[in-house]
């Protein structure tokens, strides 16, 4: 096959994120909308001609405007809807402001605590995509901590029906990687009322990369009594992405979870997650269930 040279935009800036070892991805820009870096972190916030708006921290595609309610939605719904009336959610990382958005949809929600250690990137996600927040960062029942997401766990006394991490996964450089231990697990595991459930975000899911997300669930399995890993396409990653549902006992699939979920889509006006989708999205292939029951087996 001969190769093919990138088309050319109107001003040719690319932004091309390494994916994996021998892998690139591309996106034409229109506009590098700000940039720097944070005492944690790179950013930048770019204009993709495809995804619109793009948020990059160190080199890594975090959300596009284009999809980033189909990631988020799919991290925060199917925790919610797991746990009957949550009144107090905590969201770990979210710099963002759209997991908080969509924990404040859920209208039983009366206190809602998000803490992420990067309090630049969150004043310029306040500025520039405002409506990934969407008012979140500043509605009465938002409490927005700027520290660091596992000192908050070990020294608060609070308790949450339902907690979120939208913290990166335990790579070898990532800045997350001790918030990702059993230990770690077993503190937020303490900090969830009876019957409260713990969701995260769990690396790449797809058949080139999946290793790591793998070896996250057989942590999650010696902490947890109840694992329920899923996952979904998200076209700005252009891979499956992997999430985990955790407590003492979630319901991923049974029939009277069904009715539960469309309801809560419903009054949360949700455009991705319903029933329909929590069944695609628990519906995972062999290879993973076979790499899930390996790691499991291999034990600590």
């Amino acid at each position: 096959m001969g190769s093919k040279r990138l088309p050319k935009t109107a001003d040719s800036q690319w932004y091309v994120e390494q994916v994996a070892d021998g892998e690139v991805h591309a996106h034409a820009l229109t506009a590098t909308i700000a940039q720097g870096r944070s005492s944690y972190q790179s950013y930048a916030i770019v204009q993709s001609s495809l995804f619109g708006k793009m948020l990059v921290l160190d080199g890594d595609t975090q959300s596009s405007a284009l999809d980033e309610g189909l990631y988020h939605e799919s991290l925060v719904h199917p925790a919610c809807a797991a746990v009957s009336a949550p009144a107090r959610v905590l969201v770990l990382g979210g710099g963002e402001g759209a997991t908080l958005r969509e924990v404040l949809k859920v209208q039983s929600v009366v206190k809602a605590t998000m803490v992420d250690i990067d309090g630049e990137v969150v004043s310029l996600c306040r500025r520039f995509l405002p409506e990934w927040s969407a008012g979140a960062l500043d509605d009465p029942r938002a409490e927005v901590v700027v520290g660091d997401a596992k000192a908050y766990v070990e020294s608060s006394g609070e308790r949450f029906d339902v907690i979120i991490s939208d913290l990166t996964e335990p790579r070898d450089d990532s800045p997350s990687r001790d918030m990702h231990t059993a230990e770690f697990y077993a503190r937020i595991r303490e900090r969830l009322t009876a019957g409260g459930v713990f969701a995260l975000q769990a690396s790449t899911a797809g058949p080139h990369n999946f290793h790591l997300h793998a070896r996250m669930i057989a942590t999650l399995g010696r902490v947890f009594k109840s694992v329920a890993p899923y996952s979904v396409y998200v076209p700005a990653f252009d891979t499956e992405w992997g999430f985990a549902l955790c407590g003492s006992r979630v319901p991923p699939r049974e029939a009277a979870f069904a009715a539960l979920v469309d309801a809560h889509s419903r009054a949360c006006g949700l455009r991705y997650y319903d029933a329909e989708a929590h069944v695609r999205m628990f519906s995972l292939p062999k290879f993973l269930r076979d790499a899930y029951a390996q790691d499991a087996a291999q034990g600590p």
